[in-house]
């Protein structure tokens, strides 16, 4: 099983950016796709970003194409979520996803379809 923890959330003004981070322990970094969501109060975890296994497929919530960034690195083990010109409807708390796949170019997009989650990191956005 794997473990997941995030971390860099935080306040920010509007326009401004972040970069989040999730440490990911216990098992074969390698063998997970990642994905990003976040949820407000009251609402679904939203898929924000996702990245496959091999690293090389990704995709976005068209809500934060050209505002976001995910990538991973095998050797810390951590995958990233760099976000700008975040705007009050951002705000939520942030949670890492892990599915363990034998797909190396999969990217999932349903949160029921992850397995392992980590505690989540709130970011809020100022106007």
């Amino acid at each position: 099983q794997v473990q997941l923890g995030e971390s860099g959330g935080g306040l920010v003004q509007a326009g401004g950016s972040l970069t989040l981070s999730c440490a990911v322990s216990g098992s074969s970094f390698s063998d997970y796709a990642m994905g990003w969501f976040r949820q407000t109060p009251g609402t679904e975890r939203e898929f924000v970003a996702g990245i496959s296994r091999s690293g090389g497929s990704l995709y976005y919530a068209d809500t934060v194409k050209g505002l976001c960034t995910i990538s991973k690195d095998n050797a810390k083990t951590t995958v990233y979520l760099q976000m700008s010109s975040l705007k009050p409807g951002d705000t939520g708390v942030y949670y890492c996803a892990a599915v363990r796949t034998p797909d190396i170019t999969g990217v999932f997009f349903s949160s029921v379809t992850y397995k392992s989650w980590g505690q989540g990191t709130q970011v809020t956005v100022s106007s």
